[in-house]
C-alpha cells in the first residue's frame, strides 16, 4: 500500500489549497504526510525528508517551478509523482493533459495511468518541460511574482516586449559530439515537451518518453525578425522562419561568448557561458489521465 505525501507551495493562491485536503479525504486519503513551503527552492530538502519517511506517492501542489524542483529530487527514485497545478502557466500539467481543477487532478493522481517520462538536465539540474538561455530567460526573469499575480500570463508578454532589442550573443553548439551550430543567437531552447503557454508549439514532434531532447536556436535580431519568427511560431510553423533552426539529440554542449541568463521550466537561474544538457530516459513516473499520451488527449 502506498504512503501518500503532499508537498505544497503555500503561497500559491490561484486555487484553494484546503480543497486539496478535502478532495483527498473524499477519496479515503485521511492522513497524508503533509508539508507546505514558502518558496519552491525550499521544496527539495522537505521532499527528501518525506522520502525518508517512506513516501512513495507524492502530490505536488504549485506551478512549474515547484514541479521542476520536485522532479529534480524525485527523478531516479521509485516514488510516483502526482501533479495538482496551481501556477500561472502549468506547462507540465498541460503537456501531460492533467486537468486544472483540484478534484479532477486528484482523481488523476489516485486512479490515472502511471507513465514513465524522460527528464533532462542543464548543468546538473533536472527539468521536465523546457529550458532556455537568452531571450526567454530574460522574459521570465522580468516577470516577478507580483506582476504574474496581477497580470497572469500577460506578464510574460510585457517583459518579452522589453527584451526584443537585446544584443545577440555568439554561440557554438555541439550535439552528440558533432558541431551543429556556430553563429549569433538571441535565444537557445531545449525541450523535453513541445508546448509553451497558450498551446503554442515550439517542438511539434517532441515526446516526453522518446529519449531525445529537442533543441532550437533563434537568431532573430530586431523587431522585424522577431515579429516574423513569433508569427510563424504562433501559426504552428516556427521551422519556416529563417531565424529558427532545430535539431534533436541526447547530449548537448553550448559555449557562448559572454555570460547569458538561463531558465528551467519557467524559473530563472544565473548567467553562464557554458551549458551542458543531457536526457535521462524514463527517469520518473507521473500520474496522467488514463490512455492519454499528448496534451490534446490523443494517444
Amino acid at each position: 500500500m502506498s504512503t501518500i505525501a503532499v508537498i505544497a507551495h503555500g503561497r500559491k493562491r490561484t486555487a484553494d489549497l484546503p480543497e486539496l485536503r478535502r478532495a483527498l479525504e473524499r477519496r479515503g486519503v485521511l492522513e497524508p504526510l503533509w508539508v507546505e513551503v514558502p518558496k519552491s527552492k525550499r521544496a527539495p530538502k522537505q521532499l527528501r525528508k518525506l522520502l525518508e519517511q517512506g513516501a512513495d506517492h507524492v502530490f505536488v501542489w504549485g506551478g512549474d517551478g515547484m514541479a521542476q524542483r520536485c522532479i529534480d529530487t524525485l527523478a531516479g527514485t521509485d516514488a510516483t509523482l502526482a501533479i495538482v497545478p496551481a501556477g500561472t502557466s502549468n506547462l507540465l500539467a498541460s503537456n501531460l493533459g492533467i486537468p486544472k481543477g483540484v478534484s479532477k487532478a486528484v482523481d488523476v493522481g489516485l486512479t490515472g495511468e502511471r507513465r514513465k517520462i524522460d527528464v533532462a538536465s542543464l548543468n546538473g539540474e533536472r527539468f521536465a518541460v523546457m529550458a532556455g538561455a537568452g531571450f526567454d530567460a530574460e522574459m521570465i526573469d522580468g516577470a516577478d511574482g507580483a506582476m504574474k499575480r496581477r497580470l497572469g500570463r500577460a506578464a510574460y508578454l510585457w517583459t518579452g516586449a522589453k527584451s526584443l532589442r537585446a544584443r545577440p550573443f555568439e554561440a557554438r553548439i555541439r550535439v552528440d559530439g558533432t558541431q551543429w551550430y556556430r553563429g549569433p543567437a538571441s535565444c537557445i531552447l531545449a525541450g523535453n515537451m513541445g508546448s509553451l503557454f497558450g498551446g503554442v508549439e515550439v517542438f511539434a514532434d517532441a515526446e516526453p518518453d522518446d529519449g531525445l531532447l529537442d533543441l532550437a536556436v533563434i537568431s532573430a535580431d530586431g523587431l522585424a525578425q522577431w515579429a516574423g519568427t513569433v508569427g510563424r511560431t504562433i501559426a504552428g510553423h516556427p521551422e519556416r522562419s529563417p531565424s529558427f533552426r532545430v535539431t534533436r539529440g541526447r547530449k548537448v554542449k553550448v559555449k557562448l561568448d559572454r555570460k547569458v541568463l538561463y531558465e528551467l521550466d519557467g524559473g530563472a537561474r544565473s548567467k553562464e557561458k557554458r551549458y551542458r544538457l543531457a536526457v535521462e530516459p524514463g527517469a520518473i513516473t507521473v500520474c496522467v489521465p488514463a490512455a492519454t499520451r499528448n496534451g490534446d488527449g490523443t494517444t
